[in-house]
């Protein structure tokens, strides 16, 4: 049985299908089907019409966001075909989101990781290759390795980008609220009235808890617009 809230992504080949509903309203059902019975929230629904020379999903990254945004599940209808794309598999991968497939339940990011590992062995027999290399080189002689004299500065490097993986993972949390805000900001709604819708439409803050407040919304879009 569902519970929480879910973005549907459907996917359909050609424009022709996009236009017409053809396999969009079957991937529709499925997922009402599956989602059927249960306390469970559809917040919203992202179609991508892809073409075949295209390795982008504009789509597929909307739907990712809001994920996100509303702390919700990443839901489709098929996984199959997806799950061999590598654009999906690696952006799926790096959103954190949640992931469900109607024709395959148990298949959430644990799936993906698996998928994953196929690439990820590859590169490991790359990483191994290269070692064998260095270790051939060092045995001819050549002197490999750099300074190990200045620990401090390799310390204060991975302090710097410790900070700025944080402040990066701010500034990506800002940039997927403030196209929310802006709809609200141009509707007359103040700085405070768009704390409260946030906080009523049930968007986690920048903390993850708590109400929304007009301080939080201000930041947001100063780190958003600026990101």
């Amino acid at each position: 049985m569902a519970e929480g809230s879910f973005v549907a992504y459907y996917r359909v080949s050609t424009e022709r299908q996009g236009r017409s509903g053809l396999g969009l309203e079957a991937q529709q059902e499925a997922v009402r089907s599956y989602l059927n019975g249960g306390s469970w929230k559809l917040v919203a629904e992202v179609v991508e019409v892809e073409s075949g020379i295209r390795s982008d999903r504009p789509k597929l990254a909307e739907a990712l966001r809001l994920s996100r945004l509303h702390g919700a599940t990443l839901i489709i209808a098929k996984l199959d075909r997806l799950a061999r794309n590598v654009a999906f598999v690696s952006n799926l991968m790096e959103s954190g989101v949640e992931f469900t497939a109607v024709d395959f339940p148990q298949a959430n990011r644990l799936t993906v990781h698996i998928l994953a590992a196929v690439a990820e062995h590859e590169a490991k027999a790359i990483s191994d290759r290269t070692k064998a290399a260095l270790a051939a080189a060092k045995a001819r002689g050549v002197r490999l390795g750099g300074d190990r004299g200045n620990l401090a500065a390799v310390r204060s490097q991975g302090t710097a980008a410790s900070a700025a993986a944080r402040g990066e993972k701010s500034s990506s949390r800002a940039r997927d609220v403030v196209p929310v805000i802006r709809e609200l900001q141009s509707e007359g709604a103040s700085l405070r009235q768009v704390a409260a819708e946030l906080t009523s439409r049930g968007i986690p803050t920048p903390r993850g808890a708590g109400p929304w407040n007009a301080m939080q919304v201000k930041r947001a879009i100063h780190k958003g617009s600026a990101a």
